[in-house]
């Protein structure tokens, strides 16, 4: 049975029947058990997505379905879904264990109860003897934490985030999304993620919605999306690959300027475009695209190089640092096996 499904679900704020509409008649499934993440740039719908799950926006058509049952005309405290949001939302003169408890207070479970079901719910994310402290003398990774157990102590059938991470650092957000995904897996929890990070979407998800000004430009696995990009705003929103015309021939192989590679699908023979992710470029290769260094960037575990091409500006990360190559070199570029795939060139 689906965890959520949406049948042609659209969204218009307002009345006036000429307003654009913020999700145009959207469609996907999030299986039981599995975390689904929503992913794409500010104003593409995400955000509307998810709260019309919460039951925070009705839709303007079409249908929500939770457990199988229609939800599309229920309320938030009708449809067993907790959200955590972006700003934690914790009450600041409650203790740690009164703010997880204050959700199930609400529901009318008696006090003692209560109090026992949150302290479990804070050994379940790391917070044991948090108890009686209050929010304030909290770092922001444990403030996280505390919303956290505030929903899991809940037990909704449905657990929606709304950028969960992004107060917090690199190594924070690192550390929370690896918790979040293993509280998800352990409890086989259904959850909903939005987020516009894509490492974050890529480490997290059994499924990514790419959208893109209301519609679902893509959805599949994190590798599908980053290995078999369909579009060039799929392309280059997950992972910054550089888009090129490129020309299909008829012996199956794909020509960008002097390189040639063949495609994991078959292409009609003729103008095609080619996604090339900055990983999957050879610097040095034999009989490669002539290339002259601009700029150069140590990022510590990586090089970041900007050559002028005859393709044009082409962006390269590079993993040897034993070997770095100085503004001006001249050397070539050659294609590996990963990170190349033939898109739809965008709509004009």
């Amino acid at each position: 049975m689906n965890g959520i499904e949406f049948r042609n679900v659209t969204k218009r704020y307002g009345s006036d029947p000429k307003a654009p509409l913020a999700v145009k008649g959207i469609s996907f499934e999030v299986p039981q058990g599995t975390l689904t993440t929503i992913l794409g740039p500010s104003g593409c719908g995400k955000t509307t997505t998810l709260r019309m799950i919460a039951g925070l926006e009705s839709p303007t058509s079409g249908q929500i379905l939770m457990g199988g049952r229609d939800v599309t005309t229920l309320g938030p405290a009708e449809r067993n879904v907790s959200m955590m949001f972006q700003s934690y939302a914790l009450f600041p003169h409650m203790d740690v264990q009164d703010n997880v408890a204050y959700g199930l207070r609400m529901s009318g479970v008696a006090r003692p109860e209560a109090a026992a079901r949150a302290r479990e719910a804070l050994r379940g994310v790391g917070l044991v003897g948090y108890d009686q402290r209050l929010p304030s003398e909290l770092s922001g990774g444990q403030q996280q934490r505390v919303a956290l157990a505030r929903a899991l102590v809940l037990e909704p059938a449905v657990l929606l985030f709304d950028e969960p991470l992004s107060n917090l650092d690199a190594r924070l957000r690192r550390e929370m999304r690896e918790e979040i995904r293993a509280i998800q897996q352990r409890l086989k929890l259904t959850v909903a993620y939005v987020t516009h990070d894509q490492s974050e979407a890529l480490a997290v998800s059994d499924q990514i919605i790419v959208m893109d000004h209301g519609v679902i430009a893509q959805r599949g696995t994190p590798q599908a999306l980053y290995s078999r990009p369909q579009s060039e705003f799929v392309a280059g929103f997950m992972g910054e690959a550089m888009v090129f015309p490129a020309e299909a021939r008829a012996d199956g192989q794909v020509a960008l300027g002097p390189l040639a590679f063949t495609p994991r699908h078959a292409v009609a023979a003729g103008p095609v475009k080619v996604a090339v992710r900055p990983e999957a470029w050879r610097i040095g290769a034999p009989g490669g695209l002539p290339a002259t260094l601009k700029k150069a960037a140590y990022l510590g575990s990586v090089y970041e190089y900007s050559f002028d091409t005859p393709l044009g500006s082409v962006f390269v990360v590079s993993p040897d640092l034993e070997n770095p190559l100085a503004p001006g070199a001249q050397t070539a570029l050659g294609l590996g096996t990963h990170g190349v795939s033939v898109v739809q060139q965008a709509a004009a």
